[in-house]
C-alpha cells in the first residue's frame, strides 16, 4: 500500500473541516484534506445557511422530555423519534433527558453563546477579508409565531439571551407584518434577532474549498479513512483504497459519523445522526426580507438571490438514507400556514443531511487524551456553519500551541468519560 505523509490532516471536507484547514495553512502549516464522498455534500449543503447567536439556548430544556414522547406519535412532528432498538440511541436520549433541568440548560447556553458569538464576528470578517463569495448578509432573524402564549414564553427567555450577549426585539403583530409582509395574517407577533445572519451554505463550502487550494493545501476527494492508529506524536490513517497517509496531527471533522472512532481513540464519542430535511425551490413572487423560523412548526425559511430554502426538523432514525415524504410534506404545509407565497413555481432539490449531535448540544473540539496527535471537531448539531469559524480558530490555536481564543474547557472532547 501507497504511504504518503503530511503535517495535517483534515478528515472530513465538510464546512468544519474546510475551515479548520483554512486556518491551519493561514499558520503556515501543509494541510491535506481527506473527504470519504464529494466537498460539502453532507449537512454543508442542504441546510439553511443561517448564521445564528440566536439559537444558543440547546435543545435539552424543561419540559422538552414530555414534548419529545408526545411527538413520537407523529412522523410530522418537528422532533421525531423513530420507534426501533436501538441501544446507543436510548442511551444517548438517557443523557439528554437527565440535561433537562434549568442548571444544565444554562450551563449549555452559555457556553453555546460564547462560540457563536465569536463565531458570528469572525465569519463576517472572513467573509470580507478572504474574499469568500457566498451571499452572506448581516441580516438578523426573525422567530414568527401564530400564539400569544409561545411568543411570550420565548420572550421570557430572551431576557437570559440579553445576559449572554444576544440581542433581541419583541414585535407585536403589526410590526412584524410591516416588516414582513411576506407574511399572512392571523400571526401573533415575533422576536428579531439584530446580530443573526446568512450565507449560501453550498457557496460557502465551494469559497472555502478554492481558498484552501489557492493557499497550498490539498482536498482529496473519495478517500474514505477505514482506521486510525494513533500515539500523541504521530497517527496513522488507512484509507479503504488509497493507502496510507501518517501525519503529525489529524483533525477528525467527520460530522453524524464520528462516534465510530471511539473504540480505536479510546473516548467515547456519543455522537447521534439528527436527521434533517429541506426543499429548495425557484425564488417565489413574494419573499421573505430575513430569514424567518416558523417557531409552532420549527421550521426556517431563507431566500437568496438565486433560490429560496424551506428546511430544519430533527429526526432521530439512525442512518435512515431515504427522503421521507411525509416529512418533505410538512415543510410545505408549515409554509402555507405562515406565508403569503409560501412555495417557489418550481422544486431544484429535496434533500436530508445528518447532524452531528451531542448530548448536552455543544461540539467537541481539542486533542483526544493519551493521542493528542488526534483532535476531535464535530458534534455541532444543527450549528456546523454558525460554529465553523471559531471552531477552526480553536483547533488551530490548539494544533499551533497558541493559547486559544476562548475557553475550550465546555467543549472538552473527555467531559463524556
Amino acid at each position: 500500500m501507497n504511504e504518503n505523509a503530511a503535517d495535517v490532516v483534515v478528515v472530513g471536507g465538510g464546512v468544519v473541516g474546510l475551515s479548520c484547514a483554512l486556518e491551519l495553512l493561514e499558520r503556515g502549516r501543509e494541510v491535506v484534506v481527506l473527504e470519504a464522498g464529494r466537498v460539502g455534500s453532507g449537512s454543508s449543503h442542504g441546510n439553511c445557511g443561517t448564521i445564528t447567536p440566536s439559537h444558543a439556548p440547546p435543545i435539552a430544556a424543561p419540559g422538552m422530555v414530555g414534548q419529545a414522547l408526545r411527538w413520537m406519535l407523529r412522523s410530522d412532528a418537528p422532533l421525531y423519534i423513530r420507534p426501533r432498538w436501538d441501544p446507543e440511541l436510548w442511551r444517548w436520549l438517557w443523557r439528554v433527558a437527565k440535561r433537562c433541568n434549568r442548571e444544565d440548560w444554562l450551563a449549555s447556553a452559555r457556553a453555546r453563546a460564547a462560540l457563536l458569538n465569536a463565531s458570528r464576528e469572525l465569519l463576517e470578517r472572513w467573509v470580507k477579508e478572504r474574499g469568500l463569495d457566498c451571499e452572506f448578509r448581516a441580516s438578523g432573524l426573525v422567530y414568527v409565531f401564530r400564539t400569544l402564549e409561545m411568543l411570550e414564553r420565548h420572550a421570557v427567555e430572551c431576557e437570559q439571551l440579553a445576559t449572554l450577549g444576544i440581542a433581541s426585539e419583541v414585535w407585536n403583530a403589526a410590526r412584524l407584518i410591516r416588516e414582513e409582509p411576506a407574511l399572512r395574517g392571523g400571526v401573533a407577533g415575533g422576536i428579531f434577532f439584530p446580530g443573526d445572519a446568512c450565507l449560501r451554505p453550498d457557496r460557502l463550502v465551494n469559497a472555502l474549498a478554492r481558498a484552501v487550494r489557492e493557499r497550498g493545501g490539498r482536498i482529496l476527494e473519495r478517500c474514505e479513512v477505514a482506521s486510525i492508529e494513533a500515539d500523541p506524536v504521530r497517527v496513522r490513517l488507512v484509507l479503504a483504497e488509497q493507502g496510507t497517509w501518517v501525519a503529525a496531527r489529524a483533525v477528525l471533522a467527520t460530522g453524524a459519523w464520528s462516534s465510530r472512532w471511539s473504540a480505536a481513540l479510546g473516548v467515547r464519542i456519543p455522537v447521534q445522526p439528527g436527521k434533517g430535511y429541506s426543499i429548495t425551490y425557484e425564488r417565489p413572487a413574494q419573499v421573505p426580507q430575513r430569514p424567518l423560523v416558523l417557531k409552532e412548526r420549527s421550521v426556517c425559511v431563507t431566500a437568496w438571490e438565486g433560490g429560496y430554502r424551506l428546511g430544519s426538523t430533527m429526526e432521530f432514525s439512525g442512518m435512515d438514507a431515504r427522503l421521507d415524504p411525509v416529512r418533505l410534506r410538512a415543510l410545505e404545509d408549515a409554509a402555507r400556514d405562515y406565508l403569503r407565497d409560501p412555495l417557489g413555481p418550481m422544486r431544484l432539490e429535496e434533500w436530508y443531511g445528518w447532524r452531528p449531535m451531542s448530548p448536552d448540544d455543544l461540539p467537541l473540539i481539542g486533542p483526544v487524551p493519551g493521542r493528542s496527535s488526534v483532535l476531535l471537531a464535530t458534534g455541532h448539531g444543527m450549528l456546523g456553519v454558525s460554529m465553523s469559524a471559531v471552531t477552526a480558530l480553536l483547533v488551530a490555536s490548539m494544533v499551533c500551541g497558541e493559547t486559544p481564543p476562548i475557553d475550550p474547557t465546555p467543549c472538552r472532547v473527555d467531559r463524556f468519560a
